[in-house]
């Protein structure tokens, strides 16, 4: 099965940017995957046309199965956690059902059957912590945004595999305790890849996951990429054809390979 994993920043092309519905489904299409983790994914939200963004992968990968995680409920400026996530599902539109709240997490997109699925909040900070940022940098207290991951066993033509996708918290040393916990959640599942942007570099995801990596190559900024922040992890697999997309939106690349289970 071919694996993907993209950041799709809202379907826009920066961050500041109005989203493009019908460029994510062309780029989508374009990575031709069997399975594709999404992050920064939005549903129901003004500024990607009131979409479901999940769904519109979905439609573009003529996708048998596929599932939202929200992280955050509200919209930009006045968001509010969601609770304890629990997948959801769109079949057959592209528009979320009337009444729908405005809605950004993570999904799991799949042209392979699934025979089960998790959804797996990780560790959230209880209290801001100090960073430094700007320009000159200057310590600033920042809470980070509720975290979840989304696993899926899926049935490719070499066997069950299982299939995790999440994007991490920005705060050093606070991801990899979200990773670790991640893998650890998932100890029992081999073969297993886990995909995402996990805010990491190469050497920490690797060895905070304990995971050997399956895609080399940098991914952000996806304009003049700098490092490798985004993954595909796995263990119990053999992996052919790593490549590193450059689709016309967000700031981030896309990653990819063909698994199948090892012998």
């Amino acid at each position: 099965m071919r694996l993907g994993t993209w950041n799709v920043l809202h379907g826009a092309a920066t961050a500041t940017g109005p989203a493009d519905v019908d460029g994510l489904a062309k780029a989508v299409d374009a990575l031709d995957v069997d399975v594709l983790g999404l992050q920064e994914v939005d549903r129901a939200q003004p500024r990607s046309e009131g979409a479901d963004l999940a769904a519109v992968a979905a439609e573009a990968m003529g996708a048998v199965e596929h599932r939202f995680a929200p992280t955050l409920h509200g919209v930009p400026g006045d968001w509010v956690p969601a609770p304890d996530p629990v997948g959801e599902t769109t079949a057959g539109d592209t528009r979320p059902p009337p009444g729908t709240s405005p809605a950004y997490g993570i999904a799991l997109v799949s042209r392979l059957p699934v025979v089960d699925w998790w959804v797996l909040p990780l560790p959230r900070l209880p209290r801001r912590v100090p960073l430094l940022l700007g320009s000159p940098r200057r310590p600033v207290l920042v809470r980070d945004e509720p975290r979840t991951a989304l696993a899926a066993r899926v049935v490719g033509p070499h066997g069950p595999v299982t299939v995790a996708t999440t994007h991490l918290s920005f705060i050093p040393g606070w991801n990899l305790v979200q990773l670790r916990h991640l893998v650890r959640a998932l100890r029992d599942e081999d073969p297993l890849v886990v995909t995402g942007d996990l805010n990491l570099g190469v050497r920490r995801a690797r060895l905070g996951s304990g995971l050997p990596g399956l895609v080399a190559g940098l991914t952000f900024p996806a304009d003049a990429p700098q490092r490798q922040i985004d993954h595909v992890l796995g263990r119990g697999v053999v992996a052919t054809a790593p490549q590193v997309h450059h689709p016309p939106l967000s700031d981030h690349r896309a990653l990819s390979a063909t698994v199948v289970p090892a012998e």
